[in-house]
């Protein structure tokens, strides 16, 4: 199909596409607007009517990859429910095909203030969000100790996850998140 034939949606897909495409060729360092239109076969003019900026063309492509909304499982078993989400988060981003994407595009966040706040607005706050609510509703339910603070917990699940993705760049792999969870839920607890 050629750019004159696509429009909208199918544009806009096939050029976050090539985006992912040309990302894992080159990697985000040598990726270029310019590359990405030509590979495409469409003007870059066209690129940036879209996007601002080649770090926000490369979030949203990223975040194009999943198919779910990464929302919360509601069962009993809130640990569980935990541990799937996260599963599927990692297995998104931390894996070894958008793993080097990912971390460039938390590095570009550090100097493009565009970027840092789209991935903040767009991924990092909502999924943030979601973790707390579903830890809310299981401290409603009984289920967490009374007191707790989820804002804490939040930051005590994550910050082990992004150090380990981000700095010393260690595999994220599911039995990493599994321990720190039960590391997570030994601090937390249920109701005495």
């Amino acid at each position: 199909m050629t750019a004159a034939r696509r429009n909208g949606p199918a544009l806009t897909e096939a050029i976050m596409r090539t985006t992912l495409e040309l990302g894992q060729e080159l990697g985000y360092a040598k990726l270029s607007i310019e590359a990405i239109a030509a590979r495409a076969g469409v003007g870059k003019h066209t690129i940036y009517r879209r996007w601002p900026s080649k770090g926000a063309l490369l979030l949203d492509s990223l975040l194009s990859l999943s198919e779910s909304t990464l929302d919360y499982p509601h069962t009993d078993d809130v640990k569980a429910d935990l541990r799937r989400q996260i599963h599927e988060a990692i297995d998104l981003l931390a894996g070894p095909k958008f793993r080097p994407l990912f971390q460039a595009l938390v590095g570009e966040a550090q100097h493009d203030p565009g970027v840092a706040t789209a991935l903040n607005e767009r991924f990092i706050g909502p999924q943030a969000d979601k973790t707390v609510a579903r830890l809310e509703t299981a401290r409603n339910e009984g289920l967490l100790s009374p007191d707790f603070d989820l804002d804490l917990a939040m930051a005590l699940l994550s910050g082990p996850l992004y150090f380990r993705l981000l700095i010393t760049q260690e595999p994220l792999t599911h039995t990493y998140v599994d321990r720190v969870l039960d590391a997570l839920f030994a601090g937390i607890g249920k109701r005495p």
